[in-house]
């Protein structure tokens, strides 16, 4: 009725694929849209051993996919991009085979390559990636799953308060098992960028951003978090859900 012509869709990384299917397959949105191509993007850091849950989100959100795009590869520097290729294609392969899905990935399915240098005919290609029907066990219901995700917005800290507070809730086993946590956070009259895990936390000054740190993981206890947050913050106006 507005004459998109395509709609890009990023759910979430902890999210059920079925939801997505279903949702363009009822009426009326079976007759204004079809899907064009789904692209799955792999963490090149991704650590071998994951827990039973994250496996099955691995293997069911690449079953379906056009393209397994790998990420961060630039950040890898004991490997070569053909070593990190094959580790993670065996990794997805492990996690079909789990949820007893008979699709394979081999390299041609897998765009590694740094994404700055991502050309035209790079982004054609993504368009044309298409997707595949593949079936697999439904191990875990949307319901079951201990991995989540929660937003904590409208935060002002200490500039030098930050790394040390994402270190500690990292750290704090009553926060829950803690995968990630990004965002960005006011600081000097501009931003900062955050992107951080158990193994290192990345900073770094944005022109752009908005005061909200997103923390990914397995029994994540918001109330806890809240703890640690707003013993530092001075925004009234923080929330977190």
């Amino acid at each position: 009725m507005q004459h998109i012509d395509r709609v890009i869709v990023e759910p979430s990384g902890i999210f059920d694929m079925d939801e997505f299917f279903d949702i363009l397959h009822d009426s009326p949105l079976d007759r204004w849209f079809e899907i064009g191509s789904v692209l799955t993007v792999v963490d090149a850091e991704m650590e071998e051993q994951l827990s039973p849950q994250m496996e099955y989100l691995l293997g069911s959100e690449a079953a379906c996919c056009g393209k397994l795009v790998l990420s961060k590869l630039n950040r890898i520097k004991n490997e070569t991009p053909e070593q990190v290729s094959q580790r993670i294609l065996a990794h997805v392969n492990r996690s079909l085979e789990d949820i007893r899905c008979d699709r394979r990935f081999t390299e041609r399915d897998l765009i590694a390559k740094n994404w700055d240098s991502f050309t035209a005919e790079d982004f054609r290609m993504f368009s044309r990636a298409g997707y595949r029907g593949s079936s697999y066990v439904k191990k875990f219901s949307p319901e079951d799953i201990e991995s989540s995700v929660h937003y904590f917005m409208h935060i002002a800290i200490p500039k030098d308060s930050i790394e040390e507070l994402i270190s500690s809730i990292f750290a704090d086993e009553s926060c829950g098992r803690i995968f990630r946590i990004k965002g960005s956070l006011p600081i000097d009259g501009g931003w900062l960028k955050i992107n951080a895990t158990r193994e290192k936390t990345e900073t770094a000054p944005v022109a752009e951003g908005q005061p909200v740190l997103i923390v990914i993981g397995d029994k994540v206890s918001r109330p806890r978090i809240d703890e640690y947050l707003t013993a530092l913050n001075t925004d009234p106006e923080y929330v977190s859900i």
